[in-house]
Order: structure tokens, then sequence, then C-alpha cells
């Protein structure tokens, strides 16, 4: 049940999550909590790195795709670094592969995210 949940400035505009550990019904709240301070201060284009996420249930897609509807209502958006393929299997299964980008690092997200 632990988490570990980070952000950085990539440019004046987009900021980075990172996310380590697990994404559940128990620690989505520190997902959701970090992505809504940034929202906060008119960050609305994010990537978020799940990269180091070993496992993600309803909950936590739920808080992804919250998320992304709040950056929306600013035409921002949110891509997601996804390289784990039981997580990626997840987005497929569910469809969300429609709404997210899906990138295997940061530089191909910032290249697709910023522009569109």
């Amino acid at each position: 049940m632990d988490i570990k949940v980070t952000s950085k400035k990539l440019s004046e505009k987009v900021h980075s999550v990172e996310v380590h550990g697990e994404i559940d019904v128990y620690t989505s709240s520190k997902v959701k909590e970090k992505i809504g301070e940034l929202i906060e201060k008119g960050i609305y284009i994010l990537i978020i790195n799940l990269e180091e996420v070993r496992y993600i249930d309803s909950t936590g897609l739920g808080v992804l795709i919250g998320a992304l509807k709040k950056v929306k209502e600013h035409d921002g958006n949110i891509g997601l670094i996804c390289t784990n393929p039981q997580i990626r299997k997840i987005f497929n299964i569910t469809g969300l592969v429609k709404i997210f980008g899906l990138y295997k690092s940061e530089e191909e997200a910032l290249g697709k995210i910023s522009q569109g």
C-alpha cells in the first residue's frame, strides 16, 4: 500500500507527475491530490509517468479520467508514460487508450502532447 507521487516542471505550461507503487482505492487519493494541486496552479498540460506503477485499479483509473476532464475544461491534456505491459493491457481492455495518449518516454509525450 505504499505510493510515492512527485512532480516536476518540464516547461512553462507542462508538468510531469511521477508515480511509484500501486494506485488503488487506498492510495489513489495521493495521486488525485498531487494532480489537483497542479490544476489549481493553472497547469493544464500534464505528463503522468506510470513506469514505476505495478498495479492500478478502477479507482486509480477514475482519478486519471477525472483529472483529464478537469484539464480539458481549460483546453489542456494529459499524456501517460506507460511501458509496463500489464498496465498497458488495462488501458487497452477498458478502451482508455482512445482518450489518453500512451507514450514510451517523457520526450515522446512532451513532443506529442504540447502540439495538440
